[in-house]
């Protein structure tokens, strides 16, 4: 296993990286970053549908240089993970319950072993749907958790029952592999930045693609029908209020104002019914708020510092 570097993108300092095997046989690629001397505590960052543990470079060097270490999964069927599937630019499971498998087999093989606590962590989009999985069924293995725009519901017709009937009857009748309506395998992110959802920053996402252009395996293109059921099913249990009022977990939920990726407005009212947790919009910033324009990012850092122990601002 390797981490692809290019000038513009780094391997941060203090980097391990290594593979693990999940009980059901999949290989994850994963990576370390030790902290600085003297300090404790780790952070784990569970990244986004189509992400890879590159894509986090700069997040990792923030995240040290507030007194962290950080490890990091690429999830099944991305990044240099094992992809199940011939055609490698299919987003592909066939439940939710396997991100499941490869959270609990990443926390056990790599993080409670060889990584410094207390332990935190922080899940982007589809990374946060896991992460709000594993601690409504009781997992406490963070002290705190900070999830990013967190894929709770898909805006507008993409939620629509229209689309959830699409998909429920294609898989059932053995599409489930094809990729889904309007899908193909242009890679996540190589777009021209104009017209993108994810960022408002042409730095950034530029930086991205170069990545990929530097490692074309990274590239993950459309969800197969599959994929898209499987979410579906697993979001389902999001919209009964009971479901996060049952979380005990301290969580803080940072939303971006201007997403069309996730549905903010449902994040908003997961987050009402949430015992231990708040939330927060940052206006303006569009899906991916660490990867936007500093003055979103700020806000996002500003959050985070105030709710996780061992920031500056905790002391």
């Amino acid at each position: 296993m390797k981490l692809v570097s290019i000038l513009a993108n780094p391997v941060p300092d203090g980097a391990t990286v290594g593979s693990l095997k999940t009980p059901d046989g999949v290989t994850l690629r994963y990576a370390r970053f030790a902290p600085p001397p003297g300090r404790k505590g780790t952070v784990c960052i569970f990244p986004g549908r189509s992400e890879y543990i590159e894509k986090y470079f700069e997040t990792v060097r923030d995240l040290r240089a507030r007194g962290f270490a950080v490890a990091i999964l690429d999830w099944r069927g991305q990044g240099m993970s094992d992809r199940p599937l011939n055609d490698a630019r299919k987003g592909h499971v066939t439940d939710f319950a396997d991100y499941d498998i490869d959270l609990a087999a990443f926390m056990k093989e790599v993080v409670l072993p060889d990584c410094p606590p207390p332990l935190f962590a922080l899940g982007h989009s589809m990374g946060a749907t896991v992460l709000i999985r594993a601690a409504h069924q009781g997992h406490r293995w963070f002290d705190r958790i900070v999830l990013s725009a967190p894929m709770i519901a898909l805006p507008g017709v993409k939620a629509s029952r229209l689309a959830q009937n699409t998909a429920r009857f294609l898989r059932l009748f053995g599409f489930g592999s094809r990729y889904i309506p309007g899908g193909d395998d242009n890679v996540i992110g190589t777009q021209p930045f104009m017209g993108n959802l994810l960022t408002s920053d042409p730095v950034r996402y530029a930086r991205n693609a170069a990545v990929i252009e530097a490692e074309p395996a990274l590239g993950l293109g459309a969800p197969t029908i599959a994929w898209a059921n499987a979410m579906f099913r697993a979001l389902r249990p999001f919209r009964v209020p009971a479901y996060p009022g049952s979380i005990r977990q301290p969580i803080l939920i940072i939303a971006a104002g201007r997403d069309e990726v996730v549905s903010t407005p449902a994040i908003e009212d997961f987050a009402s019914y949430m015992r231990a947790g708040s939330h927060l919009i940052v206006a303006g910033s569009r899906h991916e708020i660490l990867m936007e324009l500093d003055r979103h990012r700020v806000q996002f850092w500003a959050a985070f510092d105030a709710f996780v122990p061992g920031t500056p601002l905790f002391g």
